[in-house]
């Protein structure tokens, strides 16, 4: 039976929005709890969109956070395809839908992600330039891939990150001709920097990627609105039928900014501002995922994280500080990755510049292997590659902050577990 005396009201559809709700029911909410979705679909993961569903491997129906009864059965009021337009933080109410719906709320929690951006060039309001970030998107993006096998067409991708090298191998599964046009010197270089920016590298063009490192598209050219080419700042022009923008994703932040809530800097990833808690600067206002700028005592700054494991971890993390529990969000970021035959997870946070040695336990030519990004003998991060079940103890060095010999972290026949203090 729900209580109409406190009304908690999540805007924002993802995985941490849907995981929030789910853990104010968990916790013994009994209040109303209203989940405002901008997509017509149900709450959904976004790692398939990149991963397995794009290349049919998984069933559209996997990538739910909760089977579609679900919402009923736990009194989640959800609304899909209904927009937010307005907060009033004096009255304490949202504005949504066509009609100009008002709720009231106790607690509000802006789970509002994130959006791709935008290739500012000409060309880009052709048919076959394409983005990814949502269901639809995904599902656009495989009829395609699957055209362009069978016709032997050609994908340009702009950018050589996660989301860009995910799809590229895709479509060379699919059988399509790839080419990636990346600013940087190698793959992911703001991630993993050139150490193992150039292993990425190697292994997509063993797959037949074509990479144009250090250019950017100017042009995408077209022809009774279909795209024909592609053109770089060294003046070349690269054959497409399709382009993919894979230029990295803004926070959602608008509605935030329109409320007067304080936003990060760039240099914080322009987020919402929250505390340890995720509480923004509206003591009744928490943001969590894409969205959310919080600080991190372990790495001594503030960190805006994009991905699943931070939606996953944060909409509960924040719900229950929405309930007064006492909370400290300081998860280690997470992330994974799948490429080929190529598995990954990354654990830490170490942007360039920030360590002054990468340490490699294992085989790097032969892609079995656990890098770290260490700074005066402590391990800020660490990926590691087709070796499995080793997350944890990679994630216990980290927060130790212990300094560890070098030569024993790259030796693989010392146990990950003798070094952590």
């Amino acid at each position: 039976m729900v209580d109409a005396d406190q009304t908690f009201v999540i805007v924002g559809g993802g995985l941490a929005g849907a995981k929030a709700a789910e853990t104010l029911r968990a916790e013994g909410f009994t209040g109303r709890v209203i989940l405002i979705c901008d997509e017509r679909d149900h709450p959904y993961e976004r790692p398939p969109l990149s991963k397995g569903y794009v290349l049919g491997k998984e069933e559209r129906d996997t990538v739910f956070v909760h089977e579609p009864a679900w919402y009923a059965r736990n009194d989640i009021e959800l609304h899909l395809g209904q927009t937010v337009d307005a907060i009033d933080r004096t009255a304490k109410t949202v504005r949504f839908g066509e009609d100009g719906t008002v709720v009231h709320y106790d607690k509000l929690l802006l789970a509002t992600g994130a959006e791709p951006r935008r290739l500012d060039i000409p060309g880009t309001d052709l048919a076959g330039v394409h983005h990814l970030r949502r269901l639809a998107h995904a599902e656009r993006l495989k009829g395609v891939l699957t055209s362009l096998g069978r016709d032997n067409g050609h994908l340009v991708i702009a950018g050589a990150g996660w989301i860009g090298l995910e799809i590229a191998a895709a479509a060379r599964e699919y059988g399509a001709e790839v080419t990636v046009v990346e600013h940087g010197q190698t793959p992911l270089h703001g991630v993993l920097g050139p150490e193992l920016g150039a292993l990425f590298a190697e292994l997509h063009r063993e797959h037949g990627v074509r990479f144009h490192f250090g250019r950017r598209l100017t042009e995408i050219v077209g022809q009774d609105g279909m795209v024909l080419a592609v053109r770089t700042d060294d003046g070349e022009e690269h054959p497409a039928h399709d382009v993919l923008a894979a230029i990295g994703a803004a926070p959602r932040t608008a509605l935030a900014e329109a409320a007067g809530l304080e936003i990060a800097d760039a240099a914080h990833g322009r987020g919402v501002v929250v505390d340890e808690r995720l509480r923004t600067s509206d003591p009744d206002i928490y943001a969590a995922g894409d969205v959310a700028s919080f600080p991190h005592a372990l790495f001594d700054t503030r960190l805006r994280v994009e991905h699943w494991a931070n939606a996953l971890n944060g909409g509960p993390a924040a719900a229950r500080a929405m309930l007064g529990q006492d909370v400290t969000y300081d998860r280690v970021p997470y992330f994974f990755s799948d490429q080929y035959d190529l598995g990954m997870e990354y654990s830490g946070w170490a942007p360039a510049g920030s360590y002054d040695q990468v340490v490699i336990r294992g085989d790097a030519g032969k892609r079995e292997f656990i890098a770290f990004w260490v700074k005066e003998g402590r391990v800020l991060a660490g990926m590691n590659v087709n070796v499995w079940d080793v997350t944890e103890p990679i994630q216990k060095l980290i927060r130790s902050r212990a300094q560890v010999n070098t030569e024993n972290l790259a030796n693989p026949h010392i146990p990950l577990e003798d070094l952590i203090p």
